[in-house]
């Protein structure tokens, strides 16, 4: 992440969720984990939580060291398992380059997922590219595609604007 004299907007810039929206998203994940005959065990919601709230990826250690209500960490293993299953369920996303995670849309359907990541405040952007002739020819070719992980890097249009 370059966070040079020329990005100002760094904080705040990419605000993640809080009050009646954060409810709503972890009612839809609990809703959503009920119809799978998962469970949303306090752990893997707090871990939910913290990504949702974040406003930037956050790494495994972050979310360690801001698990606990009153300052305490969490055991490393406890996030890592969280994690896991949050990226399994299709909750959380891990973004390779930044060896982070961010949250996912959690009440829609399943997806392949990009990411636009601003190299000056860090902020990564999902969205839906549309795989479907790549997918095509790997399928005409033999291969069963499981993920598929494009990152592009840049600047974000409120870096842009500074």
């Amino acid at each position: 992440m370059h966070m040079g004299t020329e990005c100002h907007h760094a904080d705040g810039a990419h605000p993640g969720l809080k009050g009646q929206a954060l409810a709503h998203a972890l009612t839809a994940a609990e809703t959503r984990c009920t119809a799978t005959q998962e469970r949303l065990t306090g752990p893997r919601r707090r871990v939910l939580e913290l990504l949702l709230e974040a406003d930037a990826p956050q790494k495994a250690y972050d979310l360690i060291a801001a698990f606990g209500a009153h300052g305490e960490p969490a055991k490393p293993p406890t996030v890592y398992r969280a994690l896991e299953f949050l990226e399994r369920l299709g909750f959380a996303h891990r973004i390779e380059s930044l060896n982070a995670y961010v949250p996912c849309r959690i009440d829609g359907p399943e997806h392949r997922a990009a990411f636009l990541i601003c190299d000056c405040c860090g902020a990564a952007e999902e969205f839906e590219p549309d795989f479907s002739s790549q997918l095509a020819a790997a399928e005409h070719a033999g291969y069963q595609v499981s993920t598929i992980t494009l990152e592009a890097r840049g600047r974000c249009a409120a870096c842009r604007a500074d």
